[in-house]
């Protein structure tokens, strides 16, 4: 299952509340959904976090970001280790903060051996980003064209064990991916929510798992 996180700075503009508030509201959604994924049988879920594109709005909201970001990994994350998940990092990390560099780092050692549930979250990620440098890794690879298969290609991604989601949550009522696991989204079943993330919790998770439910995949068959 994978999740775009959005409507945060809405959930806050009609509260009258500054932006970082809502993206505060929205970690404590993160760790309701997760427990609820928990309870509900999940084995991976993916949080779409923070874009590549998401750098080029204004400066004093991506620094409260990455203070957020932070904050969650110190606040909300640990709790969600001791419960069993482990929790990986994709998208790059050049970018980020050092110190919150290395807290990813601390926690993706600290929960290595938990798997109840794998919590994938996307951070500093582009699916474009993603493709491009798995190309640029076949390439450095000395790979030969007539080797280049879908094998080849997946196994370059950023997390090549990362499975290819069958469910994909957008809350807000926004109808579009945004440039997240445009690989791994291929034959992806798509729920569009009208909740905004901060007031997603286990009644939306399992609506939207029920509406996946009725769902016939064909994985372009009859």
């Amino acid at each position: 299952m994978a999740i775009i996180l959005d409507g945060n700075a809405r959930w806050a503009d009609s509260r009258g509340l500054p932006v970082a508030e809502g993206h505060r509201a929205g970690t404590r959604a993160v760790r309701r959904t997760v427990e609820a994924a928990i309870d509900l049988g999940v084995r991976s879920l993916a949080l779409y976090a923070f874009s590549t594109e998401n750098w080029s709005r204004p400066v004093d909201e991506v620094e409260a970001l990455m203070a957020i970001f932070d904050e969650t990994i110190d606040r909300e994350l640990p709790d969600l280790a001791a419960q069993g998940v482990r929790t990986r990092f994709i998208g790059r990390r050049d970018r980020a903060p050092e110190e919150l560099g290395r807290k990813m780092d601390q926690l993706e050692g600290r929960t290595a051996a938990n798997d109840r549930l794998l919590l994938w979250i996307a951070f500093d990620y582009g699916g474009r980003d993603e493709i491009l440098e798995a190309a640029r890794r076949l390439l450095a690879d000395g790979v030969p064209p007539a080797a280049i298969d879908e094998p080849a290609f997946a196994a370059r991604l950023f997390a090549p064990e990362m499975p290819d989601p069958d469910l994909l949550i957008r809350t807000s009522g926004e109808r579009r991916v945004s440039n997240f696991l445009l690989w791994q989204l291929a034959y992806a079943e798509l729920v569009f929510v009208e909740t905004l993330w901060p007031d997603f919790g286990a009644d939306e998770l399992r609506g939207a798992l029920a509406e996946f439910a009725r769902r016939r995949r064909r994985f372009g068959g009859r």
